[in-house]
C-alpha cells in the first residue's frame, strides 16, 4: 500500500518546501512527517542531495528511536520497520542533520492489508529558532564526550531530536521551526559555513534552500508559520577567523557586528510584530564579550517583548558541542524562563 506525500492523514512540521506536493523537500533539522497506520511493515522512499558528512534520517516507531543511513545522492526506498505486530503504530520520520544534505520525500509503503489513520492535531503553540550547530543538535549523541572536545566523526552523532531547541518544544508542547545551520555566523564572510565565501544568518533566515552546493536559493513565505516565540541563538561562530569582539570590544568590527545584530533583531520583529523574541548564546565555551554585546543590543532596542537570556553555566560549561544531558539542562532553564513570562506569550496574532 502506497501512501503519497499529499495524503491528508499525514502530519508535517518544519520549514519544508512544498512547491512540489508530490515530493516535498526537507532542508532544516527537526523537520518531520508523521503517520499513524496499521500493518506489519513500513518503508519510505526518498531522494538525497549530499553536501558533506554521512547522511542519516531519524525515525521513531512506537516511541523507539532509530536512524538509517541514506545514499549520498539519488532515489531510494528505505525499510524502516518490517517486523511490527499487526496492530496500530505511529512513525515519525525526521531530519537529524542540518543542510549537510537535503532530501525529497515521495511517500510511505505499507504492508498489504494495512490502513492509514489520521494523526493527532498539531499543538497550538509555535516556536521558531534561528541558530547554529547548537540549535541543530550537532554531535549531540557523543555522550561519552560530555564536557569535552568533540570526537572524530562523520555525522553519525548529530541528532536534532536531542537539540535543546526540540527538547524545549516538546517540554512546552509546541510546534517548532528550527532554522539552524552548523558553523553559521551572523554576517557573510565569517564563521565556518559555505566556505570559501562563507554565508551568514542574515542571508539564510528568509530562505528554504540556501546551501550553495545544493541548488539555487529559494525564499520562504513567512505567512505560512507564525510563531509565538522566536529564539535567536547566533554569534558563537563569529569569532572565526578573528575573535574581534574579545580582542577589542570597541573596535570597528565589534561596533559593526553589534549594528548588524541589532538590525537582524529588528528585522525579525518586523516579520513577527507580536512574537516574544529571546536573544541568547549557550553553555558552549566562548568569550563573555559576545554576551555583553547581545545585552547591549537588547537594551538599545528597548522592546518589552525582546529579552536577553543567560544560562547558569553560560559560556563556560563545555569546549565541545552540546551533548544530550547538556541540551536537557539548557532546555529546562529556558522552559522555566518562558513560563515565567506568563501564558499571554502564547496568544495568536
Amino acid at each position: 500500500m502506497i501512501i503519497r506525500p499529499d495524503n491528508n492523514y499525514l502530519r508535517y512540521c518544519g520549514r519544508i518546501d512544498f512547491d512540489d506536493p508530490s515530493s516535498p523537500e526537507f532542508v532544516y533539522p527537526c523537520s518531520y512527517v508523521k503517520i499513524r497506520f496499521t500493518g506489519t511493515s513500513i518503508a519510505a522512499t526518498v531522494s538525497n542531495r549530499h553536501a558533506c558528512w554521512n547522511n542519516y534520517l531519524g525515525f521513531i516507531t512506537d516511541d523507539i528511536q532509530g536512524k538509517i543511513i541514506i545514499p549520498d545522492d539519488g532515489k531510494t526506498t528505505l525499510t524502516i520497520s518490517d517486523k511490527l505486530e499487526d496492530t496500530e503504530h505511529e512513525l515519525m520520520l525526521f531530519k537529524r542533520m542540518d543542510s549537510c544534505h537535503m532530501f525529497r520525500f515521495y511517500g510511505f509503503k505499507l504492508s498489504d492489508g494495512s490502513d492509514i489513520l489520521p494523526c493527532t492535531p498539531p499543538p497550538a503553540r509555535k516556536i521558531e529558532v534561528y541558530g547554529d550547530s547548537i540549535s541543530a543538535g550537532e554531535v549531540s549523541e557523543a555522550v561519552k564526550f560530555t564536557g569535552r572536545p568533540d570526537p572524530e566523526h562523520s555525522g553519525e552523532y548529530s541528532n536534532s531530536y536531542y537539540s535543546y531547541a526540540w527538547m524545549l518544544a516538546r517540554k512546552l508542547e509546541s510546534q517548532l521551526h528550527c532554522i539552524a545551520q552548523g558553523g553559521i555566523a551572523l554576517m557573510d564572510g565569517t564563521g565556518w559555513f559555505g566556505a570559501p565565501h562563507y554565508i551568514g544568518m542574515e542571508s539564510i533566515y528568509d530562505k528554504i534552500q540556501y546551501h550553495p552546493d545544493l541548488g539555487t536559493s529559494k525564499n520562504w513565505n513567512f505567512r505560512k508559520y507564525r510563531p509565538h516565540i522566536v529564539i535567536i541563538e547566533i554569534g558563537q561562530n563569529d569569532n572565526h577567523p578573528v575573535d574581534f569582539m574579545a580582542e577589542n570590544y570597541n573596535s570597528g568590527k565589534s561596533v559593526n557586528w553589534r549594528k548588524h545584530y541589532g538590525q537582524f533583531v529588528k528585522q525579525i520583529r518586523t516579520v513577527y510584530p507580536r512574537a516574544v523574541i529571546i536573544l541568547k548564546t549557550s553553555i558552549l565555551v566562548h568569550h563573555p564579550s559576545l554576551d555583553r554585546a547581545i545585552d547591549d543590543v537588547c537594551k538599545a532596542v528597548s522592546d518589552p517583548k525582546i529579552h536577553h537570556f543567560m544560562y547558569k553555566r553560560n559560556g563556560r560549561a563545555t569546549p565541545g558541542h552540546i551533548r544530550v544531558s547538556e541540551a536537557d539542562e539548557m532546555s529546562d532553564e529556558l522552559k522555566v524562563f518562558i513560563e515565567s513570562l506568563g501564558d499571554s506569550v502564547w496568544q495568536d496574532e
